[in-house]
């Protein structure tokens, strides 16, 4: 393989990778705007359910945490 051949050959091979990270790289990017979608929707679910507790109620238990009646 001559000089020339050897340098076409590693810039079609540098190619071929960029383009490969380019695709890579926007399928991460669509990614993050999903899940930063998601969380932005998670936000205004948990706001909206802290609106719904009244003011000064007692935070939830957990039933784990009480004892049945036979104890």
């Amino acid at each position: 393989m001559t000089d020339t051949q050897a340098l076409e050959h590693r810039l079609n091979e540098l190619e071929i990778k960029a383009s490969f990270t380019e695709d890579l790289l926007d399928q991460l990017n669509e990614t993050i705007v999903r899940q930063q979608k998601l969380i932005e929707q998670l936000a205004r679910e948990v706001a909206d359910l802290r609106q719904q507790v009244p003011e000064g109620a007692t935070p939830f238990r957990s039933l784990r945490e009480e004892l049945p009646p036979h104890y």
